[in-house]
């Protein structure tokens, strides 16, 4: 098994690790460490690949699990709970409490506080991100915030169209900068990590840290809804130790 300790200087009691699909039960398609119960795989298989992950990360509870649907929904999380929460993130102040977010291409983005108080973890694909959920979980922080930005799909194999520029620079004009034409009219390659940066900063967070890692051309380590269509999922997860 394989995880992905963020490179950023959160205090000690904050725990965070992105998994892969390195080690784990599943076959086929989802072969390897697949966390998502709704792609198809067998649930018993899905069950066992997260307990043993929660086990080898030492995590305090069980993870929380999100139903994820792009939203800009961030919700509060008080204790661990086997209840799935409709959202596209979790934040939590309380010590114990596993904050996940499921990808397979989009954004894991994982954020505290400088006190190491408050975590969240946020699942940003780009309608989320375009429509606000990275500010709507900074809003819930106290203080000065960092943010690390897990293994999603690169620039080079995020191909989109005209009214992903548009979503995005119709906020913040700068976001143009982020896209690069291709040949084809009407086609744009995407920058991730620049437009999560633009919307970080735009509400004063300035300490942005990066896996750099891209999971369509990681075929070995990452799940890939773009490359694979019937894939598995990684997850990106962060805690207050007790």
């Amino acid at each position: 098994m394989e995880m992905i300790t963020p490179n950023w200087p959160a205090k000690k009691q904050v725990k965070a690790i992105a998994s892969t699909r390195v080690g784990g039960f599943s076959i086929g398609p989802y072969q390897g460490l697949n966390l998502g119960t709704h792609v198809g795989d067998e649930q018993a298989i899905v069950v066992k690949n997260r307990a043993d992950l929660a086990l080898a990360a030492s995590m305090p509870s069980a993870p929380i699990w999100l139903n994820q649907t792009h939203s800009t929904v961030v919700e509060d999380a008080f204790e661990p709970t086997e209840q799935v929460i409709d959202a596209d993130g979790l934040f939590t102040a309380s010590a114990g409490v596993v904050c996940s977010a499921m990808t397979a291409d989009c954004l894991p983005v994982l954020l505290t506080n400088i006190e190491g108080t408050q975590v969240a973890a946020v699942h940003a694909g780009w309608r989320g991100l375009a429509n606000g959920i990275v500010e709507n979980a900074v809003a819930k922080f106290d203080g000065e915030v960092m943010a690390w930005i897990g293994p999603a799909i690169g620039q080079a194999a995020f191909e989109v169209g005209q009214d992903v520029v548009d979503a995005f620079t119709s906020v913040i004009p700068e976001a143009e900068q982020a896209f690069t034409a291709k040949l084809e009219l009407g086609k744009w390659l995407a920058d991730m990590n620049m437009l999560v940066t633009q919307r970080l900063n735009s509400v004063g967070v300035d300490q942005v840290y990066y896996s750099n890692l891209c999971t369509f051309e990681n075929a070995n380590r990452f799940y890939s809804y773009r490359r694979d269509g019937i894939t598995g999922r990684q997850a990106t997860f962060i805690w207050i130790e007790k």
